[in-house]
């Protein structure tokens, strides 16, 4: 029998004192431990040090690393502090780097089922599932590609992360998508398994924002990294059918056509952005020959299961 994969966890976390003893309970109860789970304190204020240290008094493998106070809270900080997890972790023997919110939780053979997934297939490069939100929402995968892993919980090959070299620091967001992209770019297969789900236990930011103008971000994220702009239309359309109904759409949109107006600058290459739509034109027109159906790459279920609502990934 083959030795499972061995892997390392870094996880950035700012003030998650109210969810992060939820996730450090899942992944101690985990049957395969992790090699090293660094857990980046970023300038927070909140506890959340007491509580991990309480846990590294019985856990060895789960290590504290303090970063200094920040005022700015953008993702290009949330990469530097992840970046300084994996700084810790250069002399060890692993196989996979697993990035973890601090806000999740999920069964015991969630990170196994995972580990086994890259061990069965050596072309996968980045595997995950989807997240369930305490209202029992999650992603509707009949409007994104399997192929697409959400950044609450990406598991990375080692070999896959270190050739894309790991994620880039985007202050507006989309590292997680940007990685996602970066690793199908460089010929390996990227997949979400919709068999299991993980728990994200924060409400997104849209409640803190406000929902229009995290519409109108997104949007504006979209353009950076280089949506196809008749993508972006059939997205919009979407967007007008869910709540919030018509508003949310026109802002998405409003927030991708303001970009590209100004010509926002992009975080990503040029041979990114085409990459990346020619993969978005091949989905559009397998959905728009089969009108919608669902396909064998899309569906978490059963076809004829009822789908809870759409959420949108942030991360």
């Amino acid at each position: 029998m083959e030795e499972p994969l061995k892997y390392v966890i870094i996880t950035p976390a700012r003030n998650e004192a109210q969810f992060i003893e939820l996730t450090l309970r899942s992944v101690v109860a985990q049957t395969i431990s992790p090699l090293k789970w660094i857990i980046v304190s970023d300038g927070s204020t909140d506890g959340t040090d007491d509580i991990v240290r309480k846990y590294g008094a019985s856990y060895p493998w789960i290590e504290l690393l303090r970063m200094p106070d920040r005022t700015e809270r953008d993702f290009a900080a949330k990469v530097k502090a992840f970046n300084a997890g994996y700084d810790r972790i250069g002399g060890l023997d692993y196989d996979v780097v697993v990035s973890l919110d601090g806000d999740l939780s999920f069964e015991p053979d969630y990170l196994p089922f995972l580990l086994g997934k890259l061990a069965a297939d050596s072309q996968l490069g980045l595997v995950g599932t989807p997240f369930r939100e305490l209202s029992g929402d999650v992603y509707d995968y009949r409007f994104v590609s399997i192929e697409h892993v959400s950044g609450a919980c990406q598991v990375f090959r080692r070999r896959c992360f270190e050739e894309i070299g790991g994620y880039i620091p985007v202050k507006g967001g989309s590292i997680d998508h940007i990685a996602v992209i970066s690793a199908r770019m460089a010929g390996w297969k990227t997949r979400t398994f919709p068999e299991k789900s993980c728990l994200h236990h924060r409400k997104m930011g849209t409640a803190q924002r406000g929902v229009l103008h995290s519409k109108f971000k997104l949007g504006v994220k979209d353009y950076t990294i280089g949506n196809h702009p008749l993508w972006e239309i059939f997205r919009v359309l979407r967007q007008l059918a869910v709540p919030p109904r018509m508003l949310g759409g026109m802002a998405l949109g409003a927030g991708f056509f303001w970009a590209t107006a100004k010509r926002a600058q992009r975080p990503v290459s040029r041979e990114f952005v085409k990459f990346h739509r020619r993969e978005q034109m091949n989905r559009l027109f397998r959905f728009l020959r089969t009108r919608g159906r669902t396909t064998s790459e899309s569906v978490p279920g059963p076809a004829e299961r009822p789908l809870p609502k759409p959420v949108e990934q942030n991360h």
